[in-house]
């Protein structure tokens, strides 16, 4: 099959590879020489502008936000082709998508939204789980070229529930992240040692992925790596925050979290990494992770 891949940031990069094993596949990026890389290194073609990825069977995008997929799919509208498969795995946002897929439909083009979680590590071993939301029929298309990037892949609904239970999972994270901050640093400031207070947790009813995977290294270790920026979390943060607004839902935790992310993006910066909240946590409370 025919692929455009949009987008070669650290996801997409080694997505785009593994698909090129399988797939004839056309690489685009806002930075060229990254595309050029890709070619050289992973077999797959450089587009020689936007309009080229048109031709593609499927088109898929992984962009910041779905402000840049909206500017995208308004350069490729005039050139794209009826039948064309649109798979959006951007951490987008729900009403946006909803939008897109019916401006894309006015032109044959079927949509799905199909964000991703695992992580760098993920996408590079190919274990990611994709949820997907779009017809029956076409995630059953998206799927068959999406299962040479991910482990798990999961039909979530129609247009836009892909993208709307992406943003909530990653706010369950981030309060996650948080509270379990909050309380070893209790723990650490009662005297317990950092690395017990987290093999207690591990062992019982605290546990999580981030107790488990994230924090160990940043506050026991304090290794702080880049994996994915608090701006892109606070963003999806501040779509799910939306969402439940648009149902007049209750969501007070929800909005908390949100408050508290935007606060720490406010004073880590937009390089930070999302993990680096709990410096925060260790800041309002006059202290440290060392």
């Amino acid at each position: 099959m025919k692929i455009a891949f949009i987008g070669l940031g650290a996801m997409g990069t080694p997505m785009a590879r593994h698909l090129a094993k399988h797939h004839e596949v056309t690489v685009w990026n806002r930075t060229r020489e990254k595309a050029e890389r890709h070619a050289r290194e992973h077999g797959t073609k450089v587009a020689a502008d936007l309009a080229q990825c048109a031709a593609a069977e499927a088109i898929i995008t992984i962009l910041p936000t779905s402000r840049e997929v909206d500017e995208v799919v308004e350069q490729l509208m005039p050139h794209l082709r009826k039948g064309t498969l649109w798979i959006d795995a951007t951490s987008g946002d729900p009403n946006v998508s909803r939008e897109t897929a019916c401006r894309l439909a006015a032109r044959g083009v079927a949509f799905v939204d199909a964000p991703v979680t695992g992580a760098v590590v993920g996408a590079e071993n190919a274990t990611l789980t994709i949820m997907i939301g779009g017809t029956a029929e076409d995630f059953e298309k998206a799927k068959k070229i999406l299962e040479h990037n991910g482990k798990t892949i999961i039909h979530v609904g129609p247009v836009g529930a892909g993208h709307a239970i992406k943003v909530l999972t990653n706010s369950i994270m981030g309060a996650t992240v948080w509270i379990t901050s909050e309380c070893l640093l209790v723990a650490k400031r009662y005297g317990i040692d950092i690395k017990t207070a987290l093999a207690v947790t591990n062992a019982g009813s605290g546990r999580s992925n981030a107790s488990e995977n994230l924090l160990p290294m940043r506050l026991a270790d304090h290794k702080w790596p880049l994996v994915f920026k608090l701006a892109h979390h606070d963003k999806d943060i501040r779509i799910a925050a939306s969402i439940a607004h648009q149902q007049h839902a209750s969501t007070p935790m929800l909005a908390l979290t949100q408050q508290l992310f935007t606060a720490s993006l406010n004073e880590l910066g937009d390089q930070a990494d999302y993990i680096e909240v709990a410096k925060i946590v260790a800041q309002m409370n006059g202290t440290s992770w060392e």
